[in-house]
């Protein structure tokens, strides 16, 4: 049964008289109140956190998100910005005591600008992925970056928690597709960087600083994107396979032979069986299951290029020469190859149909991702018995979604309160022995704030802290979030 949080909220003061004041001058459109209407927006995607919020506030423009910030400031009521309310980490949810105001950039969804020359986009934060898409796609471009969410993540969101997605390996992630970005600050100045010049030479870059920050240095109202050409041809196929090393090692043979490859997913046999048992209409592309199995596509992005399918014809069955896997299906048509990729982008729908679990969204480096997939599995389940540990995603981006499903019959519940923290130190411990991050692509948000707090070198919680302190020294962007409490009350009062 779901919470309305929104409806037991006491109003303070100054948050009664900030939604007075936007109602009157932007209209009723700038400000929800309706409980009903909050109610979807003050818990995160995943159902793990709950919030409290007494009003939306909903900017149409970058001058009323000005308005609202200035105004918010000298009224010391904090705000949490908000886009498609998609974060994995806890990241967009309010606190639960009610304190701040949620700001929703959902209105800003204009495309500004779309320049063929430049091969750029001017996108509003609230623009949808899957629009984005489709914006470039009609002038014969394309946005690389894509995503499960793509049908309600938002542009904001995307840059403000650095996505990653499915095409990192070609084309990176936000950080090297964001050219330029427009925020508001906390002080109410409006950032103008959208200008994406190549050279740029007067210190810190401020976008950079933006990009991942979840909100808490800026609200990010409007971003410069890199465009690239439109996919003139591709071929996507499935290969099953015995270890992950046998992975890695058909990644580098595709390296060596093409830059036509823009993903290359791993999926073990565990998370494919919990697709093709609770998502309906899925079936798995081999003829048996495989220990485990990687989706490739490659794409080419000119006519006269070689055609992907001939590569991936070519190195699959050099592949398969060299003993790196036992099987494999090419996509014969667009319909089989988009049935693939619902696969993949199922698995975290059907471990949510399973049942609980805790998800770890890690990175350690690439050549010992395959080792660590293997035997983190394996000390998960000794050191939790009934556990079901097992890691899939982004191997040639040293990215994995390490999960580990709670035992067979657990109350949920119990297993979350009791069991879920244990495991997800133990899962970090083991990232952190082996040199890598808590999160690669996901951020910090709420639900690892205390783990790097534990875990995060000193000098890089110092810098967080300072930063912090210096743009936001009242705390009002998205409190809760990212930078641990103490990194900031212990030097704001040394």
């Amino acid at each position: 049964m779901e919470r309305n949080n929104a409806s037991e909220t006491t109003v303070t003061p100054g948050q009664a008289q900030l939604v007075e004041e936007v109602l009157a001058r932007f209209g009723k459109a700038a400000a929800i109140v309706d409980p009903d209407m909050i109610a979807p927006w003050i818990r995160d995607w995943r159902g793990r956190y709950w919030g409290a919020a007494p009003a939306i506030l909903a900017p149409e423009n970058t001058a009323e998100v000005e308005a609202i910030v200035i105004r918010a400031g000298e009224l010391g009521v904090p705000l949490v910005p908000q886009g498609g309310n998609t974060s994995m980490v806890g990241g967009a949810t309010p606190p639960a005591d009610g304190s701040a105001l949620i700001l929703s950039l959902r209105r800003m969804k204009r495309i500004r600008e779309l320049s063929l020359e430049d091969n750029k986009v001017v996108a509003e934060a609230g623009v949808i992925l899957d629009d984005l898409h489709a914006a470039a796609d009609a002038a014969g471009r394309r946005f690389p970056l894509s995503l499960g969410a793509r049908g309600s993540a938002t542009v904001g969101g995307l840059v403000s928690t650095n996505a990653g997605g499915t095409q990192v390996l070609r084309f990176g992630t936000m950080r090297r597709l964001v050219a330029g970005i427009e925020a508001v600050l906390p002080n109410g100045q409006v950032y103008h960087g959208l200008s994406a010049l190549k050279k740029d030479n007067r210190g810190y870059d401020f976008n950079q600083l933006l990009i991942g920050g979840e909100g808490t240095l800026g609200v990010v109202t409007a971003a410069t994107l890199e465009l690239v050409p439109a996919v003139t041809d591709r071929c996507v196929a499935w290969v099953g396979m015995s270890s992950p090393e046998e992975a890695l090692r058909l990644l580098r043979v595709f390296e060596a032979e093409t830059t036509q490859v823009e993903s290359f997913e791993i999926v073990p046999e565990d998370s494919l069986s919990l697709v093709l048992k609770h998502i309906p209409g899925t079936r798995n592309p081999l003829s048996r299951l495989h220990p485990w199995n990687v989706l490739i596509e490659a794409c080419a992005t000119s006519p006269i290029a070689e055609s992907p399918r001939t590569v991936m014809e070519r190195v699959l069955a050099a592949g398969f020469d060299d003993g790196l896997f036992d099987d494999a299906a090419i996509a014969t048509s667009e319909a089989q190859a988009n049935d693939f990729w619902r696969i993949r982008e199922s698995l975290s729908e059907a471990e949510k149909a399973r049942g609980p679990a805790t998800q770890h969204d890690i990175s350690v480096a690439i050549n010992l991702m395959p080792k660590f997939m293997v035997e983190a599995a394996a000390e998960l389940a000794a050191r939790f018995p009934g556990t079901e540990a097992s890691a899939f995603g982004h191997l040639g981006d040293g990215n994995v979604h390490f999960h580990v499903r709670a035992p067979v019959g657990a109350d949920p519940a119990k297993w979350y309160a009791e069991q879920a923290p244990l495991v997800t130190a133990y899962v970090h411990d083991l990232v952190v022995a082996s040199g890598g991050s808590i999160s690669a692509e996901h951020g910090i948000g709420q639900m690892k704030r205390e783990e790097l707090e534990r875990l995060g070198p000193p000098a890089r919680l110092s810098m967080l802290s300072a930063i912090k302190r210096a743009m936001d020294p009242a705390q009002l962007f998205n409190p809760g979030k990212l930078v641990p409490d103490w990194t900031y009350n212990d030097q704001a009062n040394s």
